[in-house]
């Protein structure tokens, strides 16, 4: 019996990778440096935006991560990102299909709902807020909540734990390799999605438990008749 679904949250609930490149784009210029493009950005979320910044400037500048991350710049950069992305935030992202309908049908069967998410709090919960979606979850772990983040078990572990719900009653939705792994790494199923964001990499070679094009397919354990129309 399903009692709890963890989600991740950019590429999964949430297309963010607009306002995600739109903030980057606007610190790029302000530091005069040429802009990335959307394809470019796509491919660099989901460590966090510090990570996905650093990858940016790397390319911007033509020098390895590396030298990037030990930049004595890096701080003043990511200040100004952060002012930026702030400013984007909530603003162009959209929900993908059928989020919010299997969310609240899912919390309205009484399935237990979390967010698990590399992106820092305070952008996840502009996110949440911004699409009405934050009171669907009790429980929201970000890529700052704890020490460590995904592929690290730590935010599954807390989820379980927060709703005292067994690992084999829990599942996964994700869209990347990261997403499957952390899932792998505590010991609960995983469905990855064939949209979002995975770094180029194709889901099959993540070897999820399942993959699904939208979140529909999690509705199907409370479907008794036909007379139930998935719109």
């Amino acid at each position: 019996m399903l009692k709890l679904v963890m989600f991740d949250l950019d590429g999964t609930l949430v297309e963010t990778g607009t306002e995600i490149r739109h903030a980057v784009n606007d610190t790029l210029t302000q530091f005069d440096y040429a802009g990335v493009s959307q394809e470019q950005v796509n491919g660099w979320i989901g460590y966090g935006t510090l990570e996905l910044l650093i990858q940016a400037l790397s390319f911007a500048t033509q020098r390895s991560v590396d030298e990037v991350r030990a930049s004595a710049q890096l701080a003043s950069i990511k200040q100004q990102f952060d002012r930026n992305y702030q400013h984007h935030c909530g603003t162009t992202s959209r929900l993908y299909p059928h989020v919010r309908q299997v969310l609240t049908e899912l919390s309205g069967r009484g399935v237990k709902l979390a967010v698990v998410t590399n992106k820092e709090m305070r952008y996840t919960s502009t996110v949440l807020n911004a699409h009405q979606l934050a009171d669907l979850f009790e429980i929201v772990i970000g890529g700052d909540s704890l020490p460590t983040k995904k592929p690290d078990p730590a935010g599954v572990n807390q989820c379980l734990s927060f709703h005292d719900v067994e690992k084999q009653h829990a599942l996964f939705i994700g869209d990347s390799s990261i997403d499957a792994a952390t899932a792998k790494n505590a010991g609960v199923p995983v469905w990855l999605l064939t949209y979002g964001y995975n770094m180029n990499q194709r889901v099959e070679d993540c070897q999820p438990d399942r993959i699904i094009d939208n979140l529909l397919p999690l509705l199907e354990p409370f479907i008794q008749s036909q007379a139930y129309t998935l719109a």
